[in-house]
């Protein structure tokens, strides 16, 4: 079976395996990317509901969980969102930014696929798609790469393979063992930005409440996201609960702070000298959807006029909306989650050309890694940043 000789082989057509790959080849490095999905960029595809968040303008390395935090710095400092969005705008793209930052599409998720695609074709980067790596080799003269597609044969290799989110896309496993096989440490995997699911008591209570959403401030070891839930049949979910769900593990304490940016106490106190003799149901209605507000009245909160509420309970009202204890007893897992939390050890990869400190030549970029952005477009700017410094140098 022939063999392919290339400076440079990506084992990904992500959005890092195709960014490092654009960016070697317009260094005229020979490049070549291969992939076991049928098509490129899955993940690319349907992020932000097909409209792909591709990057935040106000990325910076605290929005990043990483047992090394300092890992990232280097890479996002060298290709910032500004970088990435004069590409965007070159092709011309239109775009505009929801909230926080958080860039989009206006049209959809292909054209970023299309733009990468296109300047790997214009870099003389090729591009291989049901092209399954079945076995990886070092030799002295570099790597040599058996696939279903042939053998291939790289001075560098750069693994560029994603985590274990979302397997209906394709994900696996397969950069970790790789990454084992060379010698590198693995940290534990879990899903990250991801809905939670509840158990018990709360279940019961809420699955029927299935569709209602709320602006909450979600609170877990000492970190909170103000965002908007959204209960589900099985649970929780929505903006805020994903953000909390990648620092959240089980038989953590999680709360929520139904009344975001009020203070309940005086609330409550205001409708006790306003509206006396409305039912707490009834004014709680006008602050939270109805059928939440009637929800915690039957299993929470006093039921009856606000007048007839004494002190006590007043204050143990206001203290249950604004810290509200939700036990979650797990994730929907990697089915659903966006990201991996967790991958390979950063401590043995150069944070500035993210090779291996272990194996010369071998290359580590993107989500295989242990660096997980927040949710709104910090990823895709990990990709960027990250595929970009590599590509740099291979």
């Amino acid at each position: 079976m022939s063999t392919t000789r290339c400076d440079v082989l990506v084992i990904g057509a992500g959005a890092a395996g195709l960014m490092c790959a654009l960016t070697a080849g317009r260094r005229g490095r020979m490049v070549q990317v291969i992939d076991h999905a049928n098509k490129v960029g899955k993940k690319i595809l349907m992020s932000g509901g097909g409209r792909c968040n591709f990057t935040n303008t106000g990325t910076t390395p605290a929005n990043f969980l990483s047992a090394n935090p300092h890992f990232c710095k280097s890479a996002l400092a060298r290709y910032t969102p500004w970088n990435f969005i004069e590409m965007v705008e070159r092709h011309g793209i239109a775009y505009h930014e929801k909230e926080l930052g958080q860039l989009f599409c206006d049209i959809s998720s292909k054209q970023i696929v299309r733009m990468l695609m296109h300047e790997c074709a214009a870099a003389g980067a090729q591009v291989r798609t049901d092209c399954t790596v079945e076995k990886v080799e070092r030799g002295s003269d570099g790597f040599h790469v058996q696939t279903t597609q042939g053998r291939f044969h790289a001075a560098s290799l750069v693994v560029a393979t994603g985590g274990l989110s979302i397997p209906s896309l394709g994900a696996t496993g397969f950069g970790y063992e790789l990454a084992r096989e060379f010698g590198h440490e693995v940290l534990p995997t879990r899903a990250g930005l991801v809905p939670l699911t509840l158990s018990g008591k709360h279940q019961e209570r809420f699955q029927d409440l299935s569709g209602v959403a709320l602006p909450v401030a979600a609170r877990c070891n000492d970190v909170e996201f103000r965002n908007s839930l959204l209960i589900t049949h099985r649970g929780i979910s929505g903006p805020a609960i994903l953000q909390i769900s990648s620092f959240w593990q089980p038989g953590d304490d999680l709360r929520l702070d139904l009344l975001p940016g009020q203070d309940a106490e005086d609330w409550l106190r205001t409708m006790k000298r306003e509206r006396g003799a409305a039912e707490l149901r009834t004014v709680l209605s006008e602050v939270l959807p109805r059928r939440l507000a009637l929800r915690l009245c039957e299993h929470w909160l006093p039921d009856r006029p606000v007048r007839q509420i004494d002190e006590r309970e007043l204050r143990q009202a206001a203290a249950l909306l604004q810290d509200f204890p939700l036990v979650a007893s797990g994730t929907e897992g990697y089915r659903t989650a966006e990201v991996t939390l967790g991958g390979v050890d950063t401590r043995r990869v150069s944070s500035s050309t993210f090779e291996s400190q272990l194996v010369p030549g071998l290359h580590f970029v993107g989500e295989v890694l242990d660096v997980t952005g927040w949710l709104g477009g910090y990823n895709f700017q990990w990709a960027w940043a990250s595929g970009h410094a590599a590509g740099q140098v291979v």
